[in-house]
């Protein structure tokens, strides 16, 4: 016998309840809303945009900019570096930004005396120069002396051996020959992946009493061997009084005694030295000869490692002390998505003048906010919220509006694009977590080189390289390390020219950088070019051009 056919129920044809009827009369309104409020972006529009972006360039404003930021030394924690912190404030300001200052208080380190003397054994005595000669010509004066942050004070006395660059593989050689560094202080040729500060932890654990250290590079010919690299040897970066969480005017801080922070320190002195002055001790050297290739890869008169026929006098006494930075924000609310924040970022805070570092990048920041500034007032305005970032006490190792913004930005952050030394000489570069690679190509072609007539700088940089070769992000020496290494952001890091021979010296002046790096600031023009259109394609493309796929091959 044959079942009775059963009608089916059909969900669709029945009649909504008034609670379902309800809920998508307000999903129109919703959408009814946006729909009049943010109509979808015209791709035309962007186009223009960018365009007027890229054509309203000016290389004479980027060269008013560094000239004004490198007037005077500026290191963090004084007066002058207050100054620059007003000029930038007063820039994003008068470009009609919505712009605040971040103060946050933190363990600074500065010298207060330190003197080298060399003993030999027939009883002359020799007071080596420890501040730069001859800087007269490319910078005015005002500088604060050639030191080591965080380094102890301390006055010692001994034998001298060299250890080329200090690595552990340097005091094996060494070992080798039987010399022991135990109850001596070493010079190191600062060079490779090494940081001074793991130079020095490394001596500290071979005996060593002090560190004397100097970089060669391409400073041994000319005035220029007489510069003084200086830098901070502290263990980790942050705040050492507030590990962890931000160094805030009234907050929470260990004792300067507590272990934890004495960690952070090393337990030995140590001092920079002019390229000069180690020559004079490296020719006086006694001792084993050092090693053939040591001796190839040198460009002092290297012959001897020591011990013997000189001993050094070391004095050095420096203080720590509590000082007020400031970073500074200004802010494009986004029209659509205003809780996602693409962050463009440079710390401003220099050892002495900073022409390059960092203020070549400074001056590509504001040139790039005046540029948006100018689309806002032909209609533009960003789908998702743009901050631009100008830091203080990055040379000291300081990070603390990460920490006080970590989970935020692990949150809400797309990318933080960074730049740190915008010119250092020719040829482009850039390093970049993988998912952003495929927009730094786009980008990039879109750019004109400013070594070249026609080419663009992807062009060039396929021609130098034979591929575009995007490095990848894994140092903590530059503002992107806490974003990404703390927060997870994405990043990006582009420059032009690999490295320059005044790093960190007196030398790094405007003088310097419109005589040797970029005269007419055209360089500059490109980096500021790539890095504010990295900025409104992240900002603006309604899908985030982030490619995973090539972090996945990465992976691979």
């Amino acid at each position: 016998m044959s079942q009775p056919l059963t009608k089916p129920n059909n969900s669709l044809t029945s009649k909504p309840s008034p609670l379902c009827a309800f809920l998508f009369l307000i999903i129109l309104c919703i959408l009814g809303f946006y729909a009049v409020h943010y109509p979808p972006r015209n791709p035309q529009n962007d186009l223009l945009f960018h365009q007027i972006f890229l054509s309203s360039a000016n290389n004479n404003t980027i060269s008013s900019y560094l000239r004004s930021l490198t007037s005077h030394p500026h290191l963090a924690g004084t007066k002058p570096s207050l100054e620059t912190t007003h000029y930038v404030k007063t820039h994003f300001k008068n470009l009609g930004l919505e712009t605040h200052t971040v103060p946050f208080k933190t363990l600074l380190s500065y010298p207060l005396r330190a003197s080298v003397s060399l003993h030999f054994d027939n009883g002359t005595v020799l007071n080596l120069p420890l501040n730069e000669i001859g800087i007269s010509s490319y910078a005015p004066s005002g500088l604060v002396q050639p030191y080591h942050a965080y380094s102890p004070s301390g006055t010692t006395q001994g034998d001298v051996v060299f250890v080329n660059k200090g690595t552990e593989d340097d005091y094996r050689a060494l070992e080798v020959m039987g010399v022991n560094v135990s109850g001596c202080i070493v010079i190191v040729k600062k060079g490779g992946s090494l940081s001074r500060g793991a130079a020095v932890e490394i001596a500290e654990k071979k005996g060593a009493l002090g560190v004397l250290m100097y970089a060669e590079g391409d400073v041994s010919r000319g005035s220029f061997r007489f510069g003084v690299e200086r830098g901070t040897v502290m263990k980790g970066v942050g705040d050492p009084l507030t590990p962890g969480w931000a160094g805030v005017e009234d907050g929470e801080r260990l004792e300067l005694e507590d272990n934890k922070v004495l960690d952070r320190f090393p337990g030995i002195p140590s001092l920079p030295l002019t390229f000069e002055s180690a020559q004079v001790i490296l020719e006086s050297l006694g001792g084993p000869e050092a090693p053939q290739k040591w001796r190839d890869s040198s460009r002092s008169k290297l012959s001897r490692v020591g011990p013997g026929q000189v001993m050094v006098n070391f004095i050095y006494q420096g203080e720590k002390k509590l000082a007020t930075i400031h970073n500074v924000f200004a802010v494009i609310r986004g029209s659509v998505e205003p809780d996602r924040y693409v962050l463009l970022g440079n710390h401003r805070d220099a050892w002495t003048y900073g022409a390059v570092d960092p203020n070549s990048g400074t001056a590509a920041l504001l040139d790039i906010a005046r540029r948006y500034a100018l689309l806002m007032r032909k209609g533009w305005n960003p789908r998702r919220t743009i901050i631009f970032c100008s830091w203080d006490a990055e040379e000291f190792g300081m990070v603390e509006w990460v920490e006080q913004n970590l989970v935020n930005l692990g949150a809400k952050a797309v990318a933080y694009l960074n730049v740190d030394c915008a010119v250092q000489g020719p040829g482009f570069f850039a390093g970049a977590t993988p998912q952003l690679d495929d927009l730094i190509f786009e980008v990039t072609k879109k750019v004109k080189d400013p070594d070249s007539d026609v080419a663009t700088i992807y062009d060039k940089w396929t021609t130098m390289n034979r591929i575009s070769n995007i490095d990848r992000l894994s140092g903590v020496d530059s503002d992107f390390a806490p974003f990404l290494h703390h927060a997870g952001v994405s990043s990006v890091d582009i420059y032009y020219g690999r490295d320059f021979p005044v790093y960190h010296t007196a030398f790094d002046s405007f003088n310097w950088m419109i005589n040797f790096a970029d005269p007419f600031f055209w360089r500059h023009v490109a980096v500021a070019g790539v890095w504010g259109l990295l900025g409104l394609h992240l900002a603006d493309d309604p899908v985030l051009p982030l490619n995973y796929l090539s972090y996945a091959k990465q992976l691979q």
